[in-house]
């Protein structure tokens, strides 16, 4: 649902699925660091029609136009970075994240609801009935484990979940789903959040049982994080575990916190405890 920067003005030009979010994926799972990273990650300055545009995010949609479709792409991109694993986007049709926010006021774009300070209520896709690739459900029945995020609450985790059959895939797979929950809330999207609060997020969505367990951080943040996040208007997600008991939910604590220009989650504690799960 990115509609802003280079994959937003991609999306004028016509085409259906922004690729901002796809080239970061691939680039993630690609062992080729260096100079593939660098290009695929590349933005222009100039000329003028091209500044702001990032190469990966052209070279993605160049190539759906050359093979016809955006699976077609994503393969031979995959293959040029002989990237670990699969990227599967969610939906292949043309979809609008949309938000009616706590004074019932609706904001329409991704971008638009993320710069909005008023306290988001609920987010939706329009159009409503857009197609789930089957790919990506394939995948998820096929899964050992299901992760959901870490990532935005309203603009990242949840719009995946809104796509019609999602959820029931979740319900289907025999893969345990958890959810990974964020470290820090996020300014204008999850101010005061606690985790039971973005729980309830997800669990709104849905009458049906399709999350297992949680995964949360249990590693203090440093002072100078504090500070530096709380100038921007975040703060640590409270894990008020006491609260989630009527959800009947696994959690799972681990020392997730891992600090440098940002506080991010550790893939490297969380790999291994995925890892140590599987091999049971």
């Amino acid at each position: 649902t990115d509609d802003g920067g280079s994959s937003g003005r991609l999306l004028q030009g016509g085409i259906t699925v922004p690729p901002g979010d796809i080239r970061n994926c691939l680039v993630a799972l690609s062992p080729r660091e260096g100079i593939l990273e660098e290009l695929f990650n590349y933005r222009f300055d100039r000329p003028e029609e091209l500044r702001g545009h990032c190469l990966g995010n052209l070279l993605i949609t160049g190539l759906a136009d050359i093979r016809g479709d955006m699976p077609g792409a994503i393969r031979a991109i995959a293959g040029i970075l002989d990237i670990r694993g699969h990227v599967f986007p969610v939906t292949m049709d043309r979809v609008e994240l949309s938000a009616i926010m706590e004074d019932g006021c609706l904001v329409r774009g991704e971008t638009a609801i993320v710069a909005d300070p008023r306290r988001i209520r609920e987010v939706c896709l329009e159009p409503k009935r857009c197609a789930l690739n089957e790919e990506a459900a394939a995948a998820i029945l096929d899964a050992d484990w299901v992760l959901l995020g870490p990532g935005s609450l309203y603009t990242s985790v949840i719009p995946n979940l809104l796509v019609p059959g999602m959820i029931d895939a979740l319900v289907r797979t025999k893969a345990p789903v958890y959810y990974v929950a964020n470290i820090m809330t996020q300014p204008g999207e999850t101010d005061g959040y606690a985790l039971s609060d973005h729980l309830e997020a997800i669990l709104r969505l849905s009458g049906l049982k399709f999350l297992n367990g949680v995964i949360l951080n249990n590693r203090p943040v440093s002072r100078e994080s504090l500070a530096k996040y709380g100038e921007k208007g975040a703060r640590p997600v409270v894990n008020d575990v006491a609260a989630l008991k009527g959800l009947k939910l696994k959690k799972v604590e681990l020392p997730l916190a891992k600090e440098g220009d940002f506080v991010q989650h550790d893939a490297d504690v969380l790999s291994q405890y995925l890892l140590k799960q599987l091999r049971r």
